[in-house]
């Protein structure tokens, strides 16, 4: 029995170093972390309970029968992050360069399906040049088997990518087929063809960060949430990002003890709107100032950033946060913000995450380039969002809502279930100055009776009241009284419950 366990805890060592101490001392040299170490760092100490430690691959073509290393590329299993559980696998660039084989994709669809089968989150870590050439089609097969299930798991439990070295060919599917993306700068990129095969189709000569680096998806792209500077603070924020998930679809949101009043108020706030109405200021200090303890997880910081969305929590609850932000382009919607916001709605109302929106839009961007663009289109798909979304929606009107725009940001009529405006809203078809200039276009020559028709417009429209008295404002608030006012509403809505009219699915204007 001695001779047994020896030599269990022999092969367990061997499997554990992987590709060996020159390949891990190579991924050091890198600035990245092995595996292993990922996994450790991710999941609460001693919790990792690893599978098939001891596969290897099949393949007999190209002398691969001559090279086998138990795990095939990839560590699998399960541990917890804060007590609760997640499912996790990690590509091991040490072996094959990380690369899929049909066992090693065998390995991943194991956990997807342990996931889906225990509905749990699963978190996938990608380090790895793409398919197994050797293999061929068996590893095409295999990224199939993966993909599926990326789908069928998908507004199941929460999927999350952390992106940590390379990602190439078809390793990007599965990745972007998941809720979060999350990479790390300066060692990390995504792309479907690299540097030399664009050089070759396309003539043009582009480095890897140039193409698909964590700056180029987290700015330009959008395939990234967001980008930390290395594999420790990446791997310590997806801990924090999985604190505010639910486990999955019926789980409901995680609830924490908290020692913040659900009643305090922030009299700050009474100043935060500038006397100057085209003047700017900043949405992100409302939701730190009314979100518990201001912990507050930003989606896409860097991307769209005329509008901002992520998780709070209030009382102790997960909340998800949309709101436009008058620091960039005065806050106005375009095709970016539009499609951006409304993946992160549909999330929520996914996983059943409540929805507070806090508004200040003048409209949405004028333009050829955003028409050509399809702005009707990607604008649709907000409107889509918010439409279909049965979550519990607070919307909180801080200045401006004008046009349409006024109408997509969860506004009454798309079924928003308590809808506040501060005493500085503004609900109107468009500003007082372009108002006045179209209704009294005949007067444009006189500005003393053009300035007069403007002020007469501003007393109309350039407040809270109209709306209110047409029930489209439930109530018009203090903005100190907001987080008292957010609570009791969040609250009340705890137990909504409607349903829309049944489908095979819908058919979002993508």
């Amino acid at each position: 029995m001695k001779e047994i366990l020896a030599e269990l805890d022999k092969r367990r060592q061997t499997a554990r170093m992987g590709g060996g101490q020159k390949r891990i001392d190579a991924q050091h040299g890198r600035g990245k972390l092995t595996a292993r170490e990922r996994i450790e760092l991710l999941l609460d100490e001693h919790s990792f309970e690893e599978f098939d430690m001891f596969v290897e691959h099949r393949c007999t073509d190209f002398g691969m029968e001559n090279s086998k290393i138990a795990g095939d590329g990839v560590v699998t299993g399960w541990g917890t992050v804060n007590g609760r559980t997640v499912y996790v696998f990690a590509k091991d660039f040490t072996v094959f360069g990380g690369s899929l084989s049909e066992t090693h994709a065998q390995k991943i669809t194991k956990i997807q399906d342990m996931a889906l089968r225990n509905r749990a989150p699963v978190i996938g870590i990608f380090d790895a040049g793409g398919a197994r050439i050797q293999e061929g089609v068996a590893a095409l097969g295999g990224y199939g088997e993966v993909f599926q299930r990326n789908v069928l798991a998908s507004g199941v439990i929460p999927q999350i990518s952390v992106i940590m070295g390379p990602c190439a060919g078809g390793d990007v599917y599965s990745p972007a087929m998941t809720d979060f993306i999350f990479m790390v700068r300066d060692t990390s990129y995504m792309f479907v063809t690299g540097p030399d095969v664009v050089k070759t189709v396309t003539n043009e000569t582009v480095t890897q960060e140039q193409l698909g680096g964590a700056s180029i998806h987290t700015a330009k792209s959008s395939i990234a949430d967001g980008a930390y500077g290395d594999d420790v603070e990446a791997l310590l924020q997806m801990r924090r990002l999985i604190d505010f998930l639910p486990a999955n679809n019926e789980a409901g949101v995680p609830e924490y003890e908290v020692y913040d009043d659900p009643e305090r108020e922030d009299f700050s706030l009474d100043t935060l709107i500038p006397d100057n109405p085209n003047k700017p200021y900043d949405i992100k200090e409302l939701i730190l100032k009314v979100v518990d303890e201001g912990d507050f997880f930003e989606i896409q910081e860097n991307f769209a950033r005329n509008i901002v969305t992520g998780f709070g929590r209030m009382e102790g609850r997960t909340i998800g946060f949309v709101a436009n932000q008058p620091m960039v382009l005065a806050g106005v919607l375009d095709s970016d913000a539009s499609r951006k916001a409304a993946r992160f709605v549909r999330f929520c109302d996914c996983f059943s995450i409540p929805i507070v929106t806090f508004v200040d839009v003048p409209g949405f961007l004028p333009g050829t380039a955003q028409e050509y663009g399809g702005l009707i289109k990607h604008g649709a798909k907000l409107l889509f969002a918010y439409s279909e979304c049965t979550v519990p929606k607070v919307t909180v009107i801080t200045r401006k809502a004008y046009g349409g725009a006024y109408d997509v940001m969860a506004s009454k009529h798309l079924r928003g279930d308590l809808n506040y405006a501060w005493p500085t809203a503004e609900i109107a078809v468009m500003g007082s100055k372009g108002a006045a200039e179209i209704l009294y276009r005949a007067e444009l020559g006189d500005a003393e009776k053009i300035q007069k028709r403007i002020k007469d417009y501003e007393d109309r429209f350039a407040n809270p009241f109209v709306a209110a008295e047409r029930g489209y404002i439930d109530e018009v608030i203090m903005p100190h009284g907001t987080r008292r006012r957010l609570s009791r509403a969040l609250k009340m809505l705890r137990h909504k419950h409607i349903e829309n009219p049944w489908k095979k699915h819908d058919n979002i204007p993508l």
